[in-house]
């Protein structure tokens, strides 16, 4: 495997004494878990987001968001 300059520093930093093949899958593993995190809570977000926009989500009234800024 060529490790480009960047995951050659990871390897160096985080490795250890461990192998360069356990510390580069140790990496990966952990890098797709942190994906799969951000995924998720982009999900989350784009459907909260929808639900306030249908009007689903009762903690959200735009009718006190009008008052407020035509009050200003």
């Amino acid at each position: 495997m060529t490790l480009d300059s960047e995951l050659a520093a990871a390897v160096r930093e985080l490795g250890g004494t461990q192998p360069r093949s356990r510390t580069v899958h140790d990496l990966a593993l952990r890098g797709a878990e942190t994906v799969r995190a951000e995924q998720d809570a982009r999900r989350k977000a784009r459907e909260h987001l929808r639900r306030i926009a249908l009007g689903e989500d009762d903690r959200y009234d735009f009718s006190v968001s009008e008052r407020l800024h035509a009050e200003r």
